[in-house]
């Protein structure tokens, strides 16, 4: 084996073949000649890569490996470690992407000779990219003193030798997705295998983030994050032409300078990105941007507080010990230039707590607090928090103070339309719809910020221009907030909606709820007829799929456009609320087409273990299956959709077909059970199934509607819309 191979875990392996790691275990166990490992423990061994796959070739087991895997296991299993792994894939995919001749004339000599010439090539790349290794710095882009050191440092040959053999790999697959995609991928196979390593940004919040900063068609073009962690909010901005970032994580800061650097958006723009902590050694002292987008870290009680008391930066107040925060929004505004815009990411506690009540006392008095907006819980970690962006205004010299804040929710989001009265819109971590999160802040914040820029034409206050929307968002005059507390939470100012909508709406949904109660007394099922349990010989769906009278499909992969039925659409009976990836997580071969579902077809979800079974009906058809469902597509000639989505729905049968983990219940749709019998007596009882799922859809729109009615007017009686009669 070649000294320094690259090392591959049994889970490695898996993912190379294509298989679950039972499989690789059973390898093992069943053939002697299976490699033997060559590191990691008892419990968890690594083996050699070219061995592995040598082996598997041998067996049939595998043709050829992905080149993305073969990437990436060359990556995971560096000698050095994945990080600086990625580190120098980062700057050879640099020098690959702006000098591919100089790239092709260094890889066409030795490994020893390439990683000699590849220094040289790399430290002159890196010092125009980034500038020098050290730097005097003058304020505007470099250090606070002499000496201070750019994120990315140049390797030496030596660090460089035995990461040659991934370089050629990670150039050749460049060749085919491009440089920035592959170390997208790199990098977010990374993330994904240390998920407890990071605090990430999501896509979704950093897009609204950054068009808060952008808001009427003002590219922010100078922005800083001090707490950048991979980038994300610097990635999401359209235009800049200067991005500065500083992170505490020397690593967490190479891999955002590098990832900045082959972004194609920013490409033209200067990138100059630190590593040091922020708050106690500011890499940029005197420099003032456009914009300022943060995600700082939560709950810091050694941020600084006893070597920083005299700091300039705390212009509104020193922050006490437990205020962390209120000193990274200092930091913000001290950065600012007159009449920049800072975003910055908060626990909700920071709205309220009496030991920064003076400070956002002072925030308020001077105009710098222009808006603060509730997301709801699962926007961002930790997740099981409604989390708040705070909007910061730097004021201007001799500039009168706004007499207003912004207070935005939306952490109980409006249902979409498309949501049925059977259950309320999904919500939580991967469920949340971003663009009506967006939708509500913009729609709250465009109006406000342009009324603040533009001047109001008259004396009357910028609350009363149509922004309010009761429980969404209110214009909030600061007089009203600076009470012993100075409680910015937007729920504690925002009134809520009318109750029900009015007294009006309320009329209608008990209409409704009248109408509906008739429609369920007309729909309750017959007694039954009493009579002795039917026998029937029984088939499976396994033996149904197998004998060509359904088809059996999973959901959950394919990118493109379209809604996406849910697992918990399904178990709700509403309509499709999901979306398709617009890009594949793979970067090898064409992507793959989803799943769509069609009339007639019958779909169940494969956890919890609940017996729910749902017939798709022309309104749901098109759109594509999501996770966690499986769906069953019958031969109309051989059987009746709602008959087999009646059976499916038994007790019994869901019990015999169902296994059980230690925190969950998966179904086998290929064990639950059908009667054989003909087609005329399939559609008699699929005909009595129908009418027991509108029975139940009406159970639930009247338990629905009955609800909405009760809150409405305890809603209504207390705040004064409604009156007893």
């Amino acid at each position: 084996m070649p000294e320094n191979s690259t090392e591959v875990t049994a889970a490695g392996i898996a993912r190379l073949a294509g298989v679950g790691r039972a499989a690789v275990s059973n390898w093992r166990r069943r053939h002697a000649d299976f490699p033997k490992p060559v590191g990691g423990t008892e419990t968890s061994p690594s083996f050699a890569l070219p061995e592995v796959e040598q082996w598997l070739r041998d067996q049939g087991k595998l043709a050829e490996v992905p080149l993305r895997e073969r990437v990436w296991q060359q990556l995971a299993g560096h000698p050095a470690g994945a990080v600086p792994a990625l580190v120098h894939t980062g700057c050879a995919l640099l020098l690959v992407r702006d000098r591919p001749t100089a790239w092709l004339e260094i890889t066409a000599v030795s490994d020893e000779r390439m990683a000699k010439v590849l220094h040289l090539a790399l430290n002159d790349l890196l010092t125009a990219r980034f500038g020098p290794a050290t730097e005097a710095g003058d304020g505007s882009g470099g250090g606070r003193t002499s000496g201070c050191v750019r994120a990315v440092h140049t390797p030496t040959a030596d660090e460089l030798l035995p990461s040659v053999p991934l370089l050629r790999a990670a150039a050749e697959l460049a060749a085919g997705t491009g440089a920035r995609q592959a170390f997208e991928f790199l990098l977010g196979r990374q993330l994904d295998a240390n998920p407890r390593q990071f605090t990430l940004t999501p896509p979704g919040l950093a897009e609204l983030m950054a068009a808060l900063v952008e808001t009427g068609g003002r590219p922010a073009r100078t922005v800083l994050d001090p707490a950048t962690g991979t980038g994300a909010l610097l990635r999401a901005l359209s235009r800049p032409t200067a991005l500065y970032a500083q992170d505490a994580d020397p690593d967490l800061a190479a891999l955002t300078a590098l990832r900045l650097a082959l972004n194609s958006a920013i490409e033209s723009c200067t990138v100059a990105v630190r590593a040091g902590d922020t708050l106690r050694a500011d890499a940029f002292p005197q420099l003032a941007v456009d914009a300022v987008l943060c995600h700082p870290p939560f709950n810091e009680r050694n941020w600084g507080h006893d070597e920083l008391a005299y700091d300039p930066r705390w212009e509104y107040g020193f922050p006490a010990r437990t205020e962390s925060e209120l000193a990274w929004v200092q930091h913000a505004l001290a950065h600012l230039r007159e009449g920049g815009t800072a975003v910055l990411l908060m626990p909700p506690a920071a709205a309220s707590r009496r030991s920064g009540r003076r400070i956002r006392a002072d925030l308020l008095r001077r105009g710098a607090l222009r808006a603060v907006v509730a997301l709801p819980a699962g926007a961002a970690p930790p997740y099981g928090i409604p989390l708040h962006l705070w909007v910061l205004r730097k004021p201007g010299a001799g500039a009168r103070p706004s007499p207003e804040l912004l207070l935005v929710d939306t952490a109980e989001p409006a249902e979409p339309a498309a949501a049925t009265a059977a259950a309320p819109a999904p919500g939580g971590r991967d469920r949340l719809d971003w663009q009506a999160v967006r939708s509500a802040v913009l729609g709250a914040w465009e109006p406000f910020d342009r009324a603040e820029r533009t001047g109001p034409e008259s004396d009357t206050p910028l609350g009363r221009t149509g922004q309010d929307r009761p429980g969404a968002s209110r214009v909030v005059p600061v007089i009203e907030l600076l009470d012993d507390d100075v409680d910015l939470a937007p729920a504690r100012h925002l009134p809520p909606p009318t109750a029900g909508g009015g007294p009006a709406e309320l009329t209608r949904v008990r209409d409704r709820l009248a109408e509906t109660l008739r429609l369920t007394a007309t729909l309750t099922p017959p007694l039954a007829d009493l009579s002795d349990p039917a026998r029937w010989p029984l088939t499976t769906v396994g033996e149904l799929a197998r004998a060509g009278a359904l088809q059996l499909r999973t959901g959950g992969s394919g990118t493109g456009r379209g809604p996406v039925l849910m697992e918990y659409d399904v178990l709700g009976s509403t309509a499709p609320s999901g979306t398709l990836p617009a890009t594949p997580a793979s970067t090898d071969g064409p992507p793959e087409e989803p799943v769509l579902v069609e009339p007639g077809d019958v779909v169940v979800p494969v956890l919890g273990g609940g017996t729910v079974a749902r017939v798709i009906d022309e309104a749901t058809a098109g759109a594509a299956l999501g996770r966690n469902l499986q769906l069953l597509r019958p031969d109309p000639a051989a059987l009746d959709p709602w008959f087999l989505a009646g059976f499916l729905r038994g007790t019994a049968n869901n019990r015999q077909a169902s296994s059980y983990a230690s925190t969950a219940t998966r179904l086998d749709a290929r064990r639950l059970q059908l009667p054989r019998m003909p087609l005329a007596e399939q559609q008699r009882y699929g005909a009595q199934f129908r009418a027991l799922a509108a029975f139940e859809d009406a159970l639930r729109l009247t338990g629905r509607l009955g609800g909405q009615l009760v809150q409405g007017m305890y809603d209504g009686l207390t705040d004064g819309t409604v009156t007893p009669k």
